[in-house]
């Protein structure tokens, strides 16, 4: 064992004792059964959506108990920090309403773990003291070396036992060594226990791993690097002193477990409660797999804040996902409910982006106009300044628009599924963003004789009449179809095709490209209504030519 002094000289000689950290951060005062949990993402790349799902579990639980729950960011790995993620982070947060409760200077702050250093260093100089962890000095060469040779034995890899070149080594050579300036790591001294360990997770119940033989790495130190722990490390050290009850992660941590209740221990520390949660899965042709950022868009928390997919309806799709109990409920009643562990199943849930954009169109659907317009305008503001500022400048027209085929009808239209659907389907309305349709020829207009359609845009605009009554200002159309010799009914058409120029639905298409420029559009009377007759006018005069 390394004497005591010589381990000291290796940490700052102002660095605290563990009991300085216990007094720091008190335990908390919750009510009893509260939990504490934590959202801990890495600024190694941008929020997956399976992050929101989890935050969204671990903070629905941790409110509902009364407890806390908060955002750690765990950046340790500062060679791979992806620039502009922090920024990102903060976008995420605040849409999907997964933001910490506490930040700054609250009492078990600081919330970035690149802030934490001195705290990780007392335990591992705590742990080093108590023979517990130890330098190691082993070159990348050598430990591949020592990788090849256990494969060659046919032998689990890792650094363990008698494999583990540092692990026992002489006093006076580990002196040597940390005199001379080599360069080391720190590794924990694993119980080296082989078998299974069982443990309960809150969403799976009892579960049983391999327990981990390895004397894993806790510490990098060399004079290039800032001397900060491994994600295992401070992950134990942070739960502990944070005071975490409840760690709620993505599957992929449970091989983890095992490493982790011996750093617990070793520290002397209670560990947490775990829950795993099953990752969100994606179908691949005939067969299901993990939901990717490399492979699929939807699988970045940003491609819904670009879209405009309002935040209640992805929290109530993702909500449905975690407890299908919620999926049945109405969206505002599912987001009051409370999202229970125990309902959380272990299969990977299936995203299903069809059944999203109808959960999202069911939603705008029963929203008001002002406030769909409001939610536009803010998804625009950095995104589309010209559409701001024409549904701002255009308000009455805008709120118009955006009640036809929703307001006094049955069935409400829901097409508008986000905020970036608006332009292609109201863009229309809007004179700014409309151009008239000036060619009286193409697909658009069924193949009429432009002079036809030129007559039948003149006859129409010299003579229309606004009249709120739906079948009284269709009439003018059925009217002016007749005018013109096109056939009452397809029946009439059908006997006698070279007889009629068309048919009324022909006619009456004329009219609906010269005012929204596409064959499909909103009821036409309604359409119409909002537009005004001054800008039916004109529309359908640019026709004429």
């Amino acid at each position: 064992m390394l004497d005591r002094a010589l381990i000291d000289d290796l940490f700052p000689a102002d660095l605290p004792d563990p009991a300085h950290w216990e007094e720091h951060y008190p335990a908390r005062e919750l009510p009893e059964g509260a939990k504490v949990t934590r959202f801990a993402p890495s600024p190694t790349g941008f929020v997956h959506i399976g992050g929101v799902y989890t935050a969204t579990i671990a903070k629905d639980v941790a409110h509902r108990s009364g407890g806390v729950y908060f955002v750690r960011i765990e950046d340790t790995d500062q060679s791979r920090e992806v620039a502009g993620v922090a920024e990102q982070f903060a976008r995420a947060f605040s849409y999907f309403g997964i933001a910490s409760d506490e930040s700054g200077d609250a009492p078990w702050g600081p919330y970035l773990q690149s802030e934490r250093e001195r705290i990780y260093l007392s335990y591992v100089r705590e742990l080093m003291r108590e023979g517990l962890a130890y330098p190691c000095f082993c070159t990348r060469e050598e430990l591949a070396e020592v990788t090849k040779r256990q494969q060659a034995t046919k032998v689990p890899t890792g650094y363990y036992g008698s494999w583990a070149r540092w692990r026992d080594a002489d006093p006076d050579e580990v002196a040597a060594k940390l005199r001379a300036g080599e360069p080391y790591v720190v590794r924990f001294r694993s119980p080296g226990t082989e078998g299974r360990v069982s443990f309960t997770d809150a969403i799976r119940g009892r579960l049983e791993h391999e327990a981990n033989r390895n004397d894993v790495v806790i510490l990098k130190t060399s004079a290039s690097r800032p001397r900060l722990p491994t994600y295992h490390f401070a992950h134990a050290v942070d739960e502990h002193l944070m005071r975490v009850n409840l760690v709620i992660r993505g599957e992929e941590w449970i091989s983890s477990v095992p490493l982790h209740l011996q750093l617990f221990e070793a520290l002397g520390f209670p560990p947490p409660t775990y829950a795993h949660v099953a990752p969100l899965m994606v179908q691949d042709g005939g067969s299901k797999r993990k939901m990717s950022k490399r492979k699929d868009l939807e699988a970045g928390a940003d491609y819904y804040l670009e879209a405009g997919y309002p935040a209640p309806a992805v929290l109530y799709y993702l909500r449905g996902l975690a407890n299908g109990r919620l999926a049945e409920l109405p969206l505002e009643q599912a987001l009051q409910e409370p999202i229970r562990l125990e309902e959380c199943g272990v299969a990977g849930p299936l995203v299903d982006m069809v059944k999203l954009a109808d959960i999202s169109g069911d939603h705008i659907a029963t929203l008001p106009g002002p406030v769909v317009l409001d939610a536009v305008a803010d998804w625009a503001r950095d995104r589309d300044p010209e559409l701001v500022e024409v549904v701002t400048t255009n308000r009455e027209l805008a709120e118009r628009a955006i009640d036809v085929e929703r307001v006094g009808v049955q069935n409400p239209r829901k097409d508008l599924v986000r905020w970036s659907d608006f332009r292609s389907l109201y863009g229309f309305f809007f004179p700014s963003l409309f151009t008239p349709v000036t060619d009286p020829s193409g697909e658009r207009l069924g193949g009429l004789d432009p002079s036809l359609v030129r007559k039948l845009a003149a006859d129409f605009a010299d003579n229309y009449r606004w009249d709120p009554d739906q079948p009284t200002w269709f009439a003018q159309i059925r009217e002016l179809a007749a005018r013109h010799g096109f056939a009452p009914n397809p029946k009439a058409y059908k006997q006698d095709p070279d007889a009629y120029p068309g048919m009324l639905r022909d006619a009456a298409n004329v009219i609906r490209v010269a005012l929204t420029g596409s064959t499909r559009s909103p009821d036409l009377h309604a359409v119409a209504g909002a537009l005004g007759p001054d800008e039916v006018i004109r529309r359908v005069h640019a026709l004429v030519g």
